[in-house]
């Protein structure tokens, strides 16, 4: 992965450029003064379930699973 490292100024003039080097997965530091304030770097894809998950084999769901709970009955 190709790492660059630029000044705020040159971050704000040239930033469509710097979008299309992120997405070509470089790593982009931002800078103030000679310290680095920010990263630009691809977006990691969601880890989250997809849908239809619950199709699969090793998924259970017990049978009783929407009956109301005993400690709720009252205000049923």
């Amino acid at each position: 992965m190709k790492v660059q490292e630029l000044g705020a100024f040159e971050a704000k003039t040239h930033l469509a450029r710097l979008l299309d080097a992120v997405e070509k997965g470089e790593r982009i530091y931002i800078t103030r003064r000679g310290k680095r304030v920010a990263q630009l770097s691809p977006v990691e894809e969601s880890k989250r379930a997809k849908f239809g998950c619950a199709k699969s084999k090793g998924f259970y769901m017990s049978p009783d699973f929407d009956e109301p709970l005993e400690d709720f009955k009252e205000y049923m």
